[in-house]
């Protein structure tokens, strides 16, 4: 029989259960400097203190996995002048450190492009500078192919 691995997963919050939630939402709380206490924070977020240690050490957002790593993206583009050149704009206001750039020919008025930042300067959160990215216009689609 083989041994279970302790793998690591990315998945959407709304499938989490509710104390998974809360946990998180707790050590956010905790973190801001909200609640002085864990046992103000549980009760905060009314969750026992025992659901908060048992998941503590096993859950946390993705920004914080992703800091001080290789992040690729992949984008579907616009074939339209300088949409790229605004995507590298936006990477470089937060200071991150692109590693490589693919682009794929334009067809049918779209264009594929894979890009490698490395996240360890980051000015912000990976989330902030995934938001930004979306919201340009021009950017169809933004996907997180992997992480190192």
């Amino acid at each position: 029989m083989k041994k279970a691995t302790n793998g690591f997963y990315l998945v959407q919050e709304n499938i989490l259960p509710e104390a998974i939630k809360k946990t998180i939402k707790v050590k956010e709380i905790l973190k801001r400097g909200e609640a002085r206490t864990i046992n103000e924070a549980v009760e905060k977020m009314n969750l026992s203190r025992s659901a908060y240690y048992k998941y503590k050490d096993y859950v946390f957002p993705f920004y914080e996995a992703s800091r001080n790593k290789i992040i690729t993206l992949k984008f579907l583009l616009e074939d339209k002048k300088g949409i790229l050149s605004k995507v590298l704009n936006v990477i470089s206001e937060f200071s991150g450190n692109i590693l490589t750039i693919v682009q794929d020919i334009p067809l049918q008025g779209v264009a594929s492009a894979t890009i490698s930042i490395e996240t360890r300067n980051l000015s912000a959160g990976l989330e902030e500078l995934l938001e930004k990215i979306r919201s340009l216009d021009g950017v169809k689609r933004l996907e997180i192919l992997g992480q190192e």
